[in-house]
């Protein structure tokens, strides 16, 4: 009996022993699962977080790339506007040449429609194709040719006077430009080229984003030399003042009034343009 009773107890404790192992082994075998998943889960937020960082920075580089393109673009837009104004006062000085008959190189003669017009008077002044808008006569930019200042008495100086303030804003010297019709205008208010350097005087705030006295310049061409060939330009370049300083409802109006004044005019043909973005854009 005491021997069978030692193989039992012997059996017994193998049996523990075993039981004790494989709990063990169980055990490490649960860590090591937990172990591989656990490197298995930052591995895959490692990738993730890989995978994040290359999307930013390939977002960052295309947000980088699209900004260069918007840069060139506006660049490219501003060169375009310079050549078109440069190209516009070049045709412009040729047209005018060609409708006065003479002039100098490079600066536009005096229309022909103007050569004979009398200085302006309370007597002869035409109504002013802007009445619409409901401004006074513009005081301010030069106010001897409002009060119908007399001519100078060196006609032979006018020709200088003017090529050079055309000259300047030529070159893109605006604020000199403006000066220089000013003075010009101020010493020939009723010269054969004032239509033209009322014009261009406008011409040369416009460009500068100086609407309002470019208004009154583009308003005072029209009111002192209403028959001028330029005319047309002056009233849809008020036109545009007008939208630019917020009024729509009169830039439209005046716009309306270039199409009815002057058909078939290439100011016409601009205002009609206009007028059809316009309507393009309220739909």
């Amino acid at each position: 009996m005491s021997v069978l009773r030692s193989i039992k107890l012997a059996t017994l404790a193998a049996a523990l022993v075993a039981a004790a192992s494989a709990s063990a082994q169980r055990a490490s075998l649960a860590e090591r699962v937990e172990r591989l998943e656990a490197q298995t889960a930052s591995q895959n937020n490692a990738q993730a977080n890989m995978e994040t960082l290359n999307r930013l920075n390939a977002l960052q580089q295309e947000v980088a790339s699209l900004r260069g393109l918007v840069e060139q673009l506006q660049n490219e837009n501003a060169q375009l506007k310079q050549g078109n104004r440069e190209q516009y006062v070049d045709l412009d000085s040729r047209l005018s040449r060609l409708e006065g008959g003479a002039g100098t190189a490079g600066a536009p003669a005096a229309p022909a429609t103007s050569a004979a017009q009398p200085a302006a008077t309370p007597e002869n002044t035409p109504a002013a194709p802007v009445a619409e808008t409901g401004a006074e006569p513009p005081r301010g930019v030069v106010a001897d040719v409002a009060n119908g200042a007399p001519a100078a008495a060196d006609p032979a100086g006018e020709r200088p006077m003017y090529d050079s303030a055309f000259q300047a804003l030529r070159d893109g010297e605006y604020a000199e430009a403006s000066r220089r019709f000013q003075a010009y205008l101020e010493a020939y208010p009723a010269g054969t080229l004032a239509p033209n350097a009322w014009y261009w005087l406008g011409e040369s705030y416009y460009v500068t984003q100086n609407y309002d006295v470019a208004l009154q310049a583009f308003q005072s061409l029209l009111q002192t030399f209403a028959d001028s060939a330029k005319a047309p330009d002056a009233l849809l370049k008020a036109g545009y003042c007008e939208f630019e300083l917020g009024r729509s409802d009169v830039g439209e109006k005046t716009l309306r009034d270039v199409v009815a004044r002057y058909p078939g005019s290439d100011a016409a043909r601009l205002a009609q343009s206009r007028l059809r973005s316009l309507a393009l854009d309220q739909r």
